[in-house]
């Protein structure tokens, strides 16, 4: 089997080692970072690196990649306080994965990847029309990662829009699968989620309860 090393990483071609790193975590959740700057120019890009970190309050984690270049992204959200994540599904794929060309700042990525800026609730950032599942965030902490120059950004969760049938199910919990969601691998590869299984809360030596798949 294929073996790699804490030495062999750093000896690999770039693009290789940018690869197999980004894909070694398993599927990642795709989404459309939605910004403005104080002029109210769009910005967008598809990311993976969001994270939930906690549910009282309502926190997710970002991080985003060291600001030693110009970040649009980065810049708005911090010139603002504000931005939203949009689930990207099969049908804006194409379109997402665009978002992460090199844009001047100038040109936004709404308008180059045929996307749709809509705001709403009087927020400051613009959400993604076509996406199925859009949250507004409002930034509360920034932490720099000094061992490699990332930065977490810690998002107040503010707004939640969610399709209006076939994914919230009655506990809360969410049918992904309904609402298209995909799963990014790597850099680069979109998939279809499907759901395997749903469990309940597991307790020592008692059966590990099955739950229903869907929302009704």
């Amino acid at each position: 089997m294929p073996y790699f090393s804490a030495a062999d990483l750093p000896e690999l071609e770039k693009v290789y080692r940018l690869n197999l790193i980004n894909a070694i975590t398993g599927f990642k959740p795709a989404n459309l970072l939605g910004t403005a700057d104080a002029q109210g120019r769009t910005n967008l890009a598809i990311i993976s690196s969001v994270v939930h970190l906690g549910s009282s309050p309502a926190l997710l984690g970002l991080v985003m990649r060291p600001p030693t270049v110009e970040r649009h992204s980065y810049d708005n959200i911090r010139a603002t306080g504000y931005y939203t994540l949009n689930h990207v599904h099969e049908g804006i794929a194409r379109a997402a994965h665009l978002t992460s060309a090199n844009f001047p700042r100038e040109v936004s990525e709404f308008d180059a990847c045929g996307l749709t800026p809509q705001y709403a609730d009087d927020f400051a950032a613009p959400y993604v029309q076509e996406s199925h599942l859009r949250i507004g965030l409002r930034l509360v902490q920034e932490v720099p990662l000094e061992i490699n120059g990332t930065v977490l950004l810690i998002g107040s969760v503010k707004h939640l829009y969610l399709p209006d049938t076939g994914v919230l199910r009655p506990d809360g919990s969410l049918d992904l699968a309904a609402a298209g969601t995909v799963a990014l691998s790597g850099l680069d590869t979109y998939y279809q989620a499907s759901p395997v299984a749903r469990y309940g809360y597991a307790r020592p030596h008692q059966p590990l309860p099955e739950l229903p798949l869907t929302t009704s």
